[in-house]
């Protein structure tokens, strides 16, 4: 089978939260051809800058959407007149349905009617593709979607009836950063990948698997219009979610982009996302916390699936099981990402709290590789460099006499260092571990800690609840005193905590490996395939399954009817009896097996 992957901003390039998943996948289906069409959100994601790939990836293809808008749309500014006009129609219908906000936040504070949801759907849809077929017909759409002509139209969208409030106080400044975020997110459309002669990539691929229902889903969109190529969506951090999630952050940060923008970019994506809901034949999700984000953003329920991400655990599972026997050195472990999401500042207090109620506990902070860096994500680096110095604020460096030098309970090791090689060694030091986001789609470091055998304590936030299946403590998120309560508990009561420890691997391993993922997806894979319907022309006897089993098999059953023989009007017209073998391979059943065979 050939499967046509499409990425952003993640594999083949070795970063993002889906590259670990991506490339299990494909090394697991190593009887089936990938072919990657990878979109790069940033100059990170340059051509070739990947590791060496499986051998049954055939092909990589690659396009920006970062960087200056590349060459084409007809002249500079846009198209000539009479397709001008043609692209005014469909950006029209496209930029009346994002102002109207259908698919995004903000759906039900308009004003003036619209013709509801599914009408506004429809019409995003209709822009899309008229779009697409300008951009596939004529050249790009890059300059067309930055010129004068596309920004007074998406002026006359936000003041029409209908529109956003929020929209209506645009500016032209404002309309200007959504006309270029639109381009950016709109270039797939203008992409080559779609020529229909091609003997390989998008026209011959079996399946298209978008990751992620944003511009990576518009290849597959266009696929499945031209070529009738089925296309399934996966989501383990749904895509809208993490836009929202960006926009509020954006919202208070010295440089907040406008509400307009916000609102505007907030519908697009929205309306994005339902596009790829509403065609996609199957749409699976990480966990049900994602499965509902995408029901509530259109996705049809009958089209759902829950596919829980797989971990590669023989490392972790090789770790010893907890014993039972209290320490006179417990540790407490976090692993993850920092930021502000991970509370770790809360998490610093909660332990002040358990080491006044067990002394001599200290506290391992793990940060996983790809977090902040010298040229990683600079308000990260920063939240990290405040959780030390408080660290060094609530524990000062203790000695055990006047003669040793004082150490810091807290220890702050990145895994891969000298000090921590191996995730597997921050998990085996670990008497319980915590995770203590305020924010969390799926618990990554929870379902490690699970695999591992370790007792847990965790936020209520995100997926916590349906992977951790009452297999560990949880706490409200922002409540320190309530995690180091549930810490201590578990600290003095090594039996429990090995009980815990047991059954948490027990649910993990049933549920969480690469394996169980693997086998999810090649069953999806082989039930797409089954309904997809087949070309017609002689290419189709080249094709599998385009031939039933039995006609490889001597007899006439599988010609088209001809007229009675002669034989057969003497018999009133009857046709004369199938000989029994014919009958029995004709049923399936080799022939020389039937009744009395051997």
């Amino acid at each position: 089978m050939r499967i046509a992957l499409l990425t952003e901003g993640g594999y083949p390039h070795p970063r993002g939260d889906s590259y670990a998943w991506c490339d299990r996948l494909v090394r697991g289906l190593d009887g089936h051809d990938f072919e990657v069409h990878a979109l790069g959100s940033d100059e990170r994601h340059r051509e070739g800058a990947w590791p060496a790939l499986p051998d049954n990836v055939r092909r990589v293809r690659t396009a920006p959407l970062w960087g200056p808008a590349p060459g084409g749309g007809g002249r500079r500014g846009g198209y000539g007149r009479r397709l001008g006009r043609r692209f005014g129609e469909h950006f029209a219908d496209l930029a009346r349905a994002v102002c109207a906000g259908a698919g995004g936040a903000g759906a039900r504070d308009t004003e003036g009617g619209g013709g509801g949801a599914a009408a506004e759907a429809d019409r995003f849809a209709d822009g899309l593709h008229g779009l697409a077929d300008l951009a596939r017909e004529h050249g790009g759409l890059a300059a067309a979607l930055r010129s004068e002509q596309a920004v007074r139209l998406m002026e006359g969208a936000c003041r029409a009836p209908g529109a956003l409030r929020a929209v209506r106080s645009a500016t032209p400044a404002d309309l200007l950063t959504v006309a270029e975020q639109l381009e950016r997110a709109l270039r797939p459309l203008s992409l080559d990948w779609y020529g229909a002669g091609e003997t390989c990539g998008l026209a011959a691929a079996d399946v298209c698997h978008a990751v992620g229902a944003g511009p990576a889903a518009l290849p597959g969109l266009l696929a499945r219009r031209l070529f009738g190529t089925p296309l399934l969506v996966t989501e383990y951090g749904v895509r809208l979610r993490e836009h929202y999630l960006a926009s509020a952050a954006h919202a208070v940060a010295p440089d907040a982009v406008s509400a307009p923008v916000r609102a505007l970019l907030a519908s697009l994506h929205g309306n994005l996302a339902r596009e790829a809901y509403r065609r996609a034949e199957i749409v699976t999700s990480g966990n049900t916390h994602a499965r509902r984000w995408q029901e509530r953003c259109g996705a049809d329920r009958g089209r759902l699936r829950t596919v829980y991400p797989g971990m590669d655990a023989p490392e972790l599972t090789g770790i010893e099981e907890d014993t039972g026997r209290r320490r006179p050195d417990p540790v407490l472990v976090w692993v993850g990402r920092t930021g502000p999401a991970r509370d770790l500042i809360g998490l610093l207090h909660a332990f002040a709290e358990v080491r006044r109620a067990v002394p001599g506990i200290r506290l391992l902070i793990a940060e996983r590789p790809g977090g902040p860096a010298p040229e990683g994500d600079p308000e990260s680096a920063r939240y990290l460099a405040h959780c030390r110095a408080l660290a060094a604020q609530l524990f000062p460096d203790e000695a055990a006499g006047p003669l040793s030098v004082g150490e810091n309970p807290v220890c702050f090791a990145r895994i891969g260092d000298p000090a921590l090689p191996r995730l597997a060694d921050a998990y085996a030091a670990a008497d319980v571990a915590v995770l203590s986001s305020v924010v969390e789609g799926f618990p990554v470091s929870l379902v490690e800690a699970m695999l591992a055998g370790r007792a847990t304590v965790s936020t209520d936030v995100g997926a916590v609840c349906e992977a951790i299946g009452g297999t560990g403590l949880v706490v409200p998120p922002r409540n320190p005193r309530a995690l180091a309560d549930a810490c201590t508990a578990l600290l003095r009561d090594p039996a429990r905590r090995a009980r815990l420890g047991a059954a948490a691997r027990a649910r993990a391993q049933e549920l969480f490996t690469a394996e169980q993922n693997v086998a999810a997806f090649r069953g999806v894979y082989l039930e797409l395939l089954s309904h997809r319907p087949l070309p017609a022309g002689p290419a189709v006897a080249a094709l599998p399954f385009a031939r039933p089993p039995e006609a490889g098999l001597p007899g006439r059953w599988t010609a088209p009817a001809t007229p009675a023989s002669p034989a057969a009007a003497r018999l009133g017209g009857r046709p004369a009896r199938t000989p029994s073998w014919a009958r029995t391979a004709a049923a399936g059943v080799p022939a020389g097996r039937g009744r009395g065979g051997r």
